[in-house]
């Protein structure tokens, strides 16, 4: 079968650009003709942009504006060799169709396919602008090319006011639903939608030995691995307490305010986060796939809530594999037979719904 995906493959973060890989793999793995369908909205194209303007109230004043920029450029231009680690990802691991600058262009000419699949991460998140998009619900193509999502996450445990219709509209027009979450399942079902599967995150598609043929370096120091997308007091308390206590070291793997941690990877690519988490004593977190890799890994995390309403991903995945008690008290999960069972079982179910729906 000829396969389009779409996600948000490419907004330099690490989970999302391994999910996308993760999906892509599979399939081709499964003897399918696969491309990432290369989708750049503006909203989705700003990262490391030298002399954007966020705050609109900078922009309103020349002398404002030039006084934005300036203080911004000097730590933007250090940060573009993060770019460039994730661009060489893409080239490398990436199959991507023609770049798609916005829906009216994709919709007037869409790639040529027998199946659009789209998922996973935060597609259907209607808090966000991705999530109000008819893109990520392949609202474009022919009428005869058969429509499905894989692991589609909501992120929240509801949809922003007002964008009901719209969703109900958008994900009736699928001849195959699958949320990532069982609370997305859940919030489809009172729209009235109940023929909705619950999916694993595609990076469970793919085995510990696989993920190694990308994750090539090797850290032989002990230390704890912090992916903190807030600079939290409670995960720095957290790590320096248990640091002290074993001897270890702390790694942080995400730009922010680390000034505790003794190695910082700023600016690495996904091939380095994988290493990092395979190769830690102990992870420690707010984000979903620092759940999903030490799973796959079998390495030791703790996780702590966001301030941002996106808790649902987290909390959803740990009510999946029976650690209700840890994500409640914030205690190290540590990768049980028990926990490998569910795993097994829920990605068996995952990769069954994939590769029959496309089939079918």
């Amino acid at each position: 079968m000829k396969i389009k995906t779409i996600t948000c493959h490419d907004v330099y973060n690490h989970g999302a650009a391994l999910q996308a890989y993760a999906l892509m793999k599979y399939l081709k793995k499964n003897n399918h003709d696969v491309e990432i369908i290369n989708y750049k909205p503006d909203y989705l194209s700003n990262h490391y942009r030298l002399f954007n303007i966020s705050n609109p109230k900078y922009s309103r004043n020349k002398i404002l504006a030039l006084a934005y920029i300036l203080a911004k450029l000097p730590r933007r231009i250090l940060s573009l060799s993060r770019k460039r680690s994730f661009d060489k990802f893409n080239e490398k691991y990436l199959k991507l169709t023609k770049r798609y600058n916005s829906y009216e262009e994709l919709k007037s000419s869409p790639p040529d396919a027998d199946v659009y699949i789209c998922g996973s991460d935060q597609i259907w998140n209607t808090l966000h602008q991705n999530g109000r998009d008819p893109a990520f619900y392949l609202d474009f193509g022919l009428p005869t090319t058969k429509k499905l999502s894989y692991s589609a996450s909501l992120a929240s445990e509801y949809i922003f006011e007002g964008y009901e219709n719209f969703v109900f509209e958008k994900v009736t027009s699928l001849d195959f639903i699958a949320c990532r979450e069982t609370s997305g399942v859940h919030i489809l079902n009172e729209l009235g939608l109940l023929n909705v599967t619950h999916t694993m995150d595609p990076a469970f598609l793919l085995s510990k030995d696989e993920w190694n043929e990308v994750a090539e370096e090797k850290f032989d120091e002990n230390y704890i691995l912090i992916y903190d997308f807030e600079s939290s007091d409670k995960i720095k308390n957290k790590a320096q307490n248990i640091a002290e206590k074993k001897g270890w070291k702390i790694y942080t793997i995400n730009p922010g305010d680390f000034s505790y941690a003794d190695k910082r990877f700023d600016n690495v690519g996904p091939e380095t986060f994988l290493s990092l988490i395979r190769d830690a004593k102990l992870v420690i977190s707010n984000s979903f796939h620092a759940v999903v890799f030490p799973l796959i890994y079998g390495t030791p995390f703790m996780i702590e809530e966001r301030s941002e309403n996106i808790n649902a991903r987290m909390k959803d995945i740990f009510m999946t594999i029976g650690c209700k008690e840890q994500y409640e008290s914030g205690d190290i999960v540590y990768l049980s037979d028990e926990i490998k069972k569910i795993l097994k079982e829920k990605i068996d179910v995952s990769k069954s719904y994939l590769l029959n729906s496309i089939c079918a």
